[in-house]
């Protein structure tokens, strides 16, 4: 789940995406759908199921550049991005090594997301914890 559910430019210049019979012209929003790639079958197989392997260095063959976009990419990209994921690994394993994560009665499976906001936000998260 990206913090994004899209990504927006602007086109600085008209441009032609290859033999698509597309044209992008300068001045036009473009608008890139960060959650629709990353829940596309095309891209990758079960894509709404947790899969963490799919990342793994012995799977990186069968990654598709560009389609893996949580802080953007290229010029672009988030400024922020290594520090939040050192953060946010960081905070986890903090959190891991102390706690167990357990679904609750109230989970709600799949998880139900607001959808007036930009951001990708569930509408709550229930699990329980068990100390280690």
């Amino acid at each position: 789940y990206p913090p994004v559910l899209r990504l927006e430019r602007k086109a600085q210049k008209d441009y032609k995406l290859g033999n698509t019979g597309i044209t992008l012209y300068a001045g036009q929003d473009i608008e890139i759908p960060v959650y629709g790639i990353h829940h596309s079958e095309e891209f990758y197989p079960n894509a709404n199921k947790f899969d963490p392997d799919r990342f793994m260095p012995d799977n990186r063959h069968n990654l598709i550049p560009y389609t893996y976009l949580p802080f953007g990419t290229g010029p672009r990209n988030c400024i922020g991005m290594r520090f939040a994921l050192m953060e946010a690994k960081l905070g986890l394993a903090h959190i891991v090594r102390r706690y167990r994560f357990v679904r609750s009665k109230q989970t709600a499976v799949p998880l139900e997301f607001r959808t007036i906001t930009p951001l990708c936000a569930a509408k709550m998260v229930v699990v329980g914890l068990h100390k280690r």
